[in-house]
């Protein structure tokens, strides 16, 4: 565990749950986390297992019934606490339609600027240096809702960046995409230092831009990869040839 003074923000103690018919549903319990600068988590856990709601804490669009979350080692208590950690800690949501408003790409990632007190100048500028750091050049003027699904993902996660956020939260960022799309998100965190927390039950995915593990089970979060079977495709240099392998044995 990484020293808590250094941390970008810190969850201690948390715990969630969902009143069900038969009664309250834990779906988090006892958590404690921290994440420094630099760290690239990956956050694995079956459907309803609380990563979205571990997200919707962090951020505090969700109040647990027990324990804190801090930024930079102070307690955050309410609304206009949560808002200063939100200018910092970007939110990356599943569905991309839930993060763009405004009719052109332009004004969504200007939006973010703006709202921190950028003036409008140099609030375009920025938007248009993220847009181009992101392969994006000629979006300025596309309408959001005319974009394919993997256009639409990179121009939520353009959103976020153009804040310059310390930290990200992406929620399946490569959810529904094709192949095409997929590595042009992979290309772009694996250039990325900022600190991050990568949702996905992709594992190739999350192998390729995270350095560290986390699985939510049983509403416990532990420090390890997800131990699961998988295989992989692969094509060999000599094709259906018979051939031998030197290490194989006789």
């Amino acid at each position: 565990m990484q020293p808590q003074d250094s941390a970008i923000f810190q969850l201690k103690h948390i715990s969630v749950a969902y009143d069900h018919e038969d009664g309250p549903r834990p779906v988090l319990k006892d958590v404690d986390f921290s994440l420094v600068a630099g760290r690239h988590i990956g956050l694995y856990g079956p459907n309803g297992s609380g990563k979205t709601t571990l997200f919707r804490c962090i951020t505090g669009l969700l109040q647990p019934q027990q324990g804190v979350v801090l930024f930079h080692g102070r307690e955050l208590r309410g609304e206009r606490d949560f808002h200063a950690l939100r200018c910092k800690v970007g939110f990356v949501l599943q569905h991309a339609e839930d993060q763009l408003f405004f009719p052109t790409v332009l004004e969504d990632v200007a939006f973010g600027p703006l709202n921190l007190g950028c003036a409008p100048d140099e609030a375009r500028e920025t938007a248009l240096r993220t847009l181009r750091a992101l392969g994006l050049d000629g979006f300025e003027e596309r309408l959001t809702h005319r974009l394919s699904g993997g256009e639409k993902k990179l121009v939520s996660l353009a959103t976020v960046l153009a804040m310059q956020p310390e930290a990200l939260l992406l929620d399946e960022p490569t959810n529904g995409l094709d192949m095409t799309a997929r590595q042009r998100i992979t290309d772009i965190l694996c250039r990325l230092d900022t600190a991050r927390i990568v949702i996905s039950h992709d594992w190739d995915f999350l192998s390729r831009v995270c350095d560290s593990y986390m699985t939510i089970r049983d509403g416990r979060l532990l420090p390890c990869a997800p131990d699961f079977r998988h295989s992989h495709t692969h094509i060999h240099p000599r094709g259906n040839e018979p051939h031998w392998h030197p290490d194989a044995p006789e």
